[in-house]
């Protein structure tokens, strides 16, 4: 989508404050189409789950207290991505334009004359407050807000905020990135004469699913903040609307608040177990360990069979590709002469998606169940529709039967590159989910050189096939699902949880 000349197109895009909810409808709409995104360490979980398969995904930004990506290099790398053509997204936490450098970014790509948009995202000074019950404007007590950054240049010769000014401001002060310094910051505000009883409240992890509110006075609010350990990133408020936190807070505590899950499965399928998740409390680390890659094949004619098995969703996915890609094209109607059995309720579901009500659905999403199922219908005719390498139990049993068994191998499941952070994370999470024995292959040759996975990390399996690809490799699920899908993978989770 190269714009006139070659020369691609930058959109300088705010991720909002790390809720994935958070994000507008323009942002999620060139996250989804871009060729190459650059992003930073406050871009929040969830928020690359909608980018393209293909798209390359850069990490351009600092780990607290760490090395950064000069900001020149960032700059020098959305020119060149431009110039190569590509539609390019910078995306960063928060809006681009507050405290986020975007203005620096588009007067380097004005320079190079490379077109560029802003799309503005929700500032976490304002969306933090907010998600700890602190209107940063309020009748009565505050008519206007201030943002301030405090953490300054270091390179700077002398500080540029004006203290005698802050302390006389009338409103809302509202510090970004200033955890480390707020010893500093309130000395210096209430030596400028801001009253050391004035409200003051910290946001630790706004918006996300671990955030924390700690309320005290100007005075007392960084020896609450360095007795409770808080890191960045953080928000502090001060002034009389941080008064209203107690009052007006609206989060209520969910059942895996406090609790780590990482999710293992393809990047595709990982966002609706991951957002369920989320829901729930959890922050929860992605290590997309596993790809779904269409194998080719001829258009799909069903009219052969009296049977259709299809034994996961990625497969009923890619057999409506096989029936598109058919002259004239073909949909669920081509289905309608033949049963059509899904491995379990995951793969039903995906298939009512498309239009067809599964015939055949085991209660247990294996196998094994299906033949049992199937055990007492006349067939003469069937057609397995499934992964590359997957167990050849179906299709055998059927064979068994004296049944005519075509396999249609419609995909094959590759390791997914790039995920070694999460990976890390997910080694030390107190829960770690694997939802096929594949995603236990890849995830341990991906934690090969990270370490291995803690011992107080607890195992959550999908179902017996997963479990047993775990035991072969030494690793005991703690957690197995009694229904094999991913709501029953969060029933057993929270069980466990709650116990």
């Amino acid at each position: 989508m190269a714009a006139e000349g070659g020369v691609g197109e930058v959109f300088l895009v705010g991720a909002g404050p790390g809720d994935p909810g958070l994000l507008t409808a323009r942002a999620l709409e060139l996250i989804a189409t871009a060729e190459v995104i650059l992003y930073d360490r406050l871009v929040g979980q969830g928020a690359l789950d909608g980018a393209r398969a293909d798209a390359e995904l850069l990490f351009v930004g600092k780990e607290g207290g760490g090395d950064a990506v000069p900001q020149e290099q960032t700059e020098a790398l959305l020119v060149e991505r431009a110039r190569a053509g590509k539609r390019v997204v910078r995306l960063k936490g928060g809006d681009p334009f507050v405290f986020g450098r975007g203005g620096e970014e588009a007067l380097t790509l004005r320079e190079a004359g490379i077109p560029y948009e802003v799309v503005p995202g929700i500032t976490a000074g304002v969306a933090a407050p907010a998600y700890a019950g602190i209107p940063v404007t309020h009748r009565g007590l505050a008519s206007a807000v201030a943002l301030i950054t405090g953490h300054e240049d270091p390179e700077k010769p002398e500080t540029a905020i004006d203290w005698d000014a802050l302390a006389a401001f009338p409103g809302t002060l509202v510090f970004y990135m200033g955890v480390r310094q707020l010893p500093h910051i309130t000395a210096s505000l209430i030596a400028a004469g801001r009253a050391a009883s004035e409200p003051a409240a910290v946001i630790e992890a706004g918006t996300l699913p671990g955030q924390r509110s700690l309320l005290g006075t100007l005075e007392t609010i960084a020896g609450i903040v360095q007795a409770e350990n808080v890191k960045p990133p953080s928000i502090t408020v001060v002034g009389a609307v941080a008064g209203l936190g107690e009052q007006i807070a609206w989060r209520t505590a969910r059942p895996l608040q406090g609790r780590t899950v990482a999710v293992t499965r393809a990047r595709a399928q990982a966002s609706g177990l991951a957002g369920k998740l989320r829901a729930l409390g959890a922050s929860v680390p992605e290590a997309p360990v596993i790809r779904v890659r269409p194998l080719p094949g001829p258009p799909l004619d069903p009219t052969p069979y009296d049977l259709i098995c299809v034994t996961s969703p990625n497969g009923v996915e890619q057999l409506f590709e096989r029936l598109a890609a058919a002259d004239p094209p073909r949909d669920a109607r081509a289905l309608a002469g033949a049963r059509v059995a899904a491995i379990g309720q995951g793969t039903a579901r995906v298939l009512a998606e498309h239009g067809v009500r599964a015939d055949i659905v085991p209660e247990r999403a294996v196998a094994e169940s299906l033949v049992e199922a199937l055990a007492e219908l006349p067939i003469a005719r069937a057609l397995v529709a499934r992964a590359a390498q997957a167990r050849d139990v179906l299709p055998d049993a059927l064979r068994a039967r004296g049944i005519e068994v075509d396999v249609l191998d419609l995909y094959e499941t590759v390791a997914e590159p790039g995920a070694s952070g999460a990976i890390e994370s997910a080694l030390g999470a107190d829960y770690v989910t694997f939802t096929s024995a594949s995603s236990v292959r890849f995830f341990l040759q991906a934690a090969e050189g990270h370490g291995h996975i803690s011992a107080s990390t607890r195992i959550v399996s999908i179902g017996p096939i997963t479990s047993e690809a775990l035991r072969e490799r030494s690793l005991e699920p703690a957690v197995e699902a009694k229904r094999h899908d991913v709501d029953g993978l969060i029933e057993a989770l929270l069980a466990d949880a709650s116990a």
